[in-house]
């Protein structure tokens, strides 16, 4: 494993990257609040074809954070995924995605089809929808956050209350978010913090109409491999994902038993199906 470091216009990414040089890309996407690491245990095991680059998204890892009054949102992130891939000379790649990342990479498929070779998917597909029931609320709610003062980080006595917090959230083993953990954090006065932006835990002002969302799919081109948890997440709801599957036209699905981070779970099942042959 190498580290990069990627200069997009108005901000610094960090990255690591897995594989020959000389192999195909493939551009990586980790999962909301996590970062590059999210990909330590599969990317060794795709690397045997593919040249694997996991970026650490705006805001997270040991990227660069946005300027002050702006929010996280999913057209900026697709934007700073394609100008990475610009960055990197890429002018043909493929996409891998977790959860946020795969949304991040569905959509990027469907802005830059010619560019993209394959598309793998965990755990997403496409951006989080609005149905209308709370779009005032958060676009209130958006708009507020943004004007509020920094919120105080908490700080972790050593790196294992850090891991410990994480565990009780993700309901994640502590070996497979140690990595994670540790790229998240930053040494601060009396002992560790984490370093991803505090804003992304905001609401987003705005969000895509499922109907929108749906249109962007169709706009998919490249032959698409999506992988699902069994039993699916409550926010994973059945009928709204296989909608979204019917608008991509080259895709195949599998569901594998185990929880939202497969990919840390099982790395050698999930490299099994992104390595299958069409």
């Amino acid at each position: 494993m190498s580290e990069l470091t990627i200069d997009i216009p108005g901000l610094q990414l960090a990255a690591q990257a897995w594989g020959d040089e000389n192999l195909p890309p493939l551009l990586a996407l980790h999962g909301w609040l996590d970062n590059s690491a999210s990909f330590e245990r599969l990317a060794p095991l795709l690397s045997q074809r593919y040249r694997l680059i996991a970026l650490d998204l705006p805001g997270h890892g040991a990227s660069a954070h946005l300027p002050p009054g702006l929010p996280y949102h999913y057209v900026d992130y697709v934007r700073a995924a394609i100008a990475a891939a610009d960055a990197l000379r890429l002018d043909r790649f493929s996409l891998l995605g977790h959860s946020l990342g795969a949304g991040i990479a569905s959509l990027a498929a469907a802005a830059v089809p010619t560019r993209v070779r394959e598309l793998l998917l965990v755990e997403g597909l496409g951006a989080m929808a609005d149905d209308g029931s709370r779009t005032l609320e958060r676009f209130r709610e958006g708009l507020t956050a943004l004007q509020e003062r920094p919120r105080s980080l908490r700080v972790f006595s050593d790196m294992d209350d850090a891991i410990a917090a994480r565990v009780a959230v993700s309901k994640t083993p502590a070996e497979l978010v140690q990595g994670m953990v540790t790229r998240s954090l930053a040494k601060v006065p009396g002992g560790y913090s984490w370093r991803s932006d505090p804003r992304l835990a905001s609401s987003t002002p705005i969000r895509l109409a499922e109907t929108q969302v749906m249109s962007l799919l169709l706009g998919i081109e490249a032959p698409t491999r999506l992988l699902l948890a069994d039993p699916a997440m409550p926010y994973m709801e059945t009928e709204t994902i296989q909608a979204r599957i019917d608008c991509v036209a080259d895709i195949t699905v599998e569901r594998m038993s185990g929880g939202h981070h497969l990919h840390l779970e099982k790395p050698a099942e999930v490299a099994a199906f992104f390595l299958q042959k069409n």
